[in-house]
């Protein structure tokens, strides 16, 4: 089984929030794939199907972003042999909006979500595709946590959001075939991504 578990804040206030893409691009593969996430375990909504040929379960934590890894870390120890089998989706201020970015393993960054969840499960070894959030009006100096809590514009949405919600989801299915250098190989290119 292959563990895919997308990161954000429970409640339909943070619905569309930077901080939430992780959940949306969850939602969007769940319904490409017809996979309902109806249940309700390791503190986290949870929904298994076929893909692939493959059987998947994905995955929404309900702790609240800062403690993502209490439910995380339930939901590798429970449904996983190898942290490569668990892939997390979220979201990176570092990254201008709309680009994506797959690793197959690396720092927490900013994060405080992946911070939560490699001091849970203790290593940093586990796939991650992180989706930009960024901006064209970010400013650094400004409040990182009032900034992610923000919905994206409707330019934004409009012009890379969606699209890339597409695209990462196709990374998803080549994780979910076993094929996390291909993802890479494709998905990471410059060439790929929305522009600047």
């Amino acid at each position: 089984m292959k563990l895919i578990i997308g990161l954000g804040n429970p409640g339909s206030e943070y619905a569309k929030t930077r901080h939430n893409i992780g959940f949306r691009v969850i939602d969007r593969f769940a319904e490409r794939f017809r996979i309902t996430l109806a249940g309700h375990e390791k503190d986290a909504f949870v929904g298994t199907g076929r893909v692939a040929g493959e059987t998947i379960m994905l995955a929404k934590p309900q702790t609240f972003m800062n403690r993502s890894g209490d439910s995380v870390a339930k939901l590798a120890r429970s449904y996983t042999e190898a942290l490569g089998e668990m892939l997390v989706v979220y979201d990176d201020i570092d990254l201008p909006a709309g680009r994506i970015r797959i690793r197959p393993s690396g720092s927490t960054g900013t994060h405080n979500g992946m911070r939560s969840i490699v001091a849970s499960i203790g290593s940093d070894a586990f796939p991650r595709l992180r989706f930009g959030v960024r901006g064209e009006t970010y400013d650094d100096t400004s409040g990182l946590a009032d900034y992610v809590l923000q919905n994206f514009t409707t330019e934004e949405e409009t012009a890379v959001v969606g699209s890339s919600i597409e695209r990462a989801t196709d990374a998803m299915l080549l994780f979910a075939r076993g094929d996390l250098k291909r993802a890479m190989n494709e998905f990471n290119k410059t060439d790929s991504q929305p522009p600047e």
